[in-house]
């Protein structure tokens, strides 16, 4: 019985790892918002494309997180590949001749998208820890996601380089020495992600739960409420879990923030355009020195002193941002995406640790939402900041001068929050002793 638990704890982990290659992986990536204006979308609305995907995130978070711990893992991890199939297949072939059907379409795949994200989030990191939990192998869980991490880089880098490649019609053509138009290169990395997209759903099949974790012959939506109650109440009532997931959300969000404003920052510290491609692949393969670094921190030091690190990191990097030093200033970026990939690495390890498997994919998709939720509130708060500025300071809208007047107010922003979250964990949660130790 042990040799069968190990035996579907390691193909598992396997296909765990294969998921998160393939899920996360997309050739479009590279291209992504100037794909949606190729389609022939305006601003506005790749805009309000973007609103309704994370819309849908929010909305769908908890309650497939619910409906995991419910109808079993496997289930929800099928659902996810099912729906990203769907999602690619209706971008892949949708014709550009209407405006109208085009926008609705890709509206479509933007609600595909979301809910499959949503329903990915915790499903796929439950079943692995509890195969391994059920093997009796859990302390290699840190080991686990070292090695996700790692591959999850290799997989991101190519596809950034094979998405930005074959979108290029010229290049293209150069290579296969035909006349291939836009027209084709823009449904190129489509076509590779609905690929990979199917391959993702094979590899979902064959997932296998060590156990059936619920005996329920029907479900209502009661069940599923009561059970994203429980969930909600136990990370109200476990002071360790609701720090992790406070802190963790704000260091995510507010670096995140910046990060995905990376394209700019480069441009300004004097990288030319071509150079964004390389080093966006450059610094997805520091995962594998960060990974390892993470898995020691977490195996070795308090959840207190793993935190304080991200943040020391975080805020270096926001202070030398705001700088803007030519080509040095790269490595201020490389410190906030030290500090992205530690928190994130962190949150998972702790909650998985601590949290029981009857309510896991669904206290998982309660962080997803924190993580969400943060990252929207910053979003609003840093567009409400360059109206000031625009307003206040006289700044073009969208001018160099109005972003990097943004960027010298991250800086303060994540110290006051940072401070405010160490506040709050001090004052408020410090009567329990599980803020030090997460297996107590």
């Amino acid at each position: 019985m042990a040799k069968d638990l190990q035996c579907i704890a390691k193909t598992n982990v396997r296909r765990f790892i294969a998921f998160r290659l393939l899920f996360n992986a997309r050739f479009y990536y590279p291209v992504f918002a100037v794909i949606f204006l190729d389609f022939g979308l305006t601003l506005d609305q790749f805009a309000m494309l973007n609103a309704i995907w994370a819309a849908t995130i929010i909305l769908a978070e908890v309650p497939s997180g619910a409906l995991s711990d419910l109808i079993g893992r496997k289930k929800l991890l099928i659902l996810t590949s099912t729906l990203m199939v769907v999602e690619m297949a209706v971008w892949a072939f949708a014709p550009r001749g209407n405006p109208t059907l085009l926008f609705w379409l890709l509206a479509l795949n933007r609600i595909l998208s979301g809910l499959g994200e949503a329903a990915a989030s915790g499903s796929d990191e439950a079943l692995a820890y509890e195969s391994l939990e059920d093997a009796g192998m859990k302390e290699q869980w840190s080991r686990v996601l070292e090695s996700a991490s790692k591959w999850q880089s290799v997989a991101f880098m190519f596809a950034m380089i094979i998405g930005g490649l074959v979108y290029d019609p010229s290049l293209m053509s150069k290579i296969s020495g035909l006349d291939i138009s836009k027209d084709i290169t823009l449904r190129i990395p489509l076509y590779l992600t609905l690929i990979t997209s199917v391959v993702c759903w094979i590899n979902c099949l064959g997932f296998c739960e060590s156990k059936q974790p619920h005996d329920h012959e029907q479900l209502s939506i009661g069940d599923a409420f009561r059970q994203t109650f429980q969930a909600g109440r136990w990370i109200l009532k476990t002071p360790f879990a609701l720090a992790v997931i406070l802190a963790g959300a704000f260091l995510d969000s507010v670096v995140r923030m910046f990060v995905t404003l990376n394209s700019e920052y480069y441009r300004l510290i004097h990288y030319p355009e071509f150079a964004l491609g390389i080093i966006g692949a450059l610094i997805a393969v520091l995962n594998f020195v960060i990974a390892p670094m993470a898995r020691k921190l977490v195996d070795v030091k308090t959840p207190a002193f793993v935190f304080g690190v991200t943040a020391l990191l975080g805020l270096i990097g926001f202070f030398g941002a705001a700088f803007f030093l030519p080509y040095i200033g790269l490595l201020f970026m490389i410190m906030l995406f030290i500090a992205f990939s530690i928190t994130t690495f962190a949150i998972s390890f702790y909650l998985n640790r601590i949290t029981d498997n009857s309510i896991r994919a669904t206290v998982l998709s309660f962080k997803g939402m924190a993580v969400n939720l943060g990252y929207g509130f910053i979003g609003v708060i840093y567009a409400r900041l360059l109206i000031y500025l625009e307003q206040s300071k006289s700044i073009e809208a969208g001018s160099d001068e109005l972003f990097i007047a943004g960027t010298q107010y991250f800086a303060p922003y994540f110290l006051f929050g940072i401070f405010s979250v160490w506040l709050f964990v001090r004052f408020f949660l410090r009567s329990s002793t599980k803020l030090s130790n997460p297996d107590t």
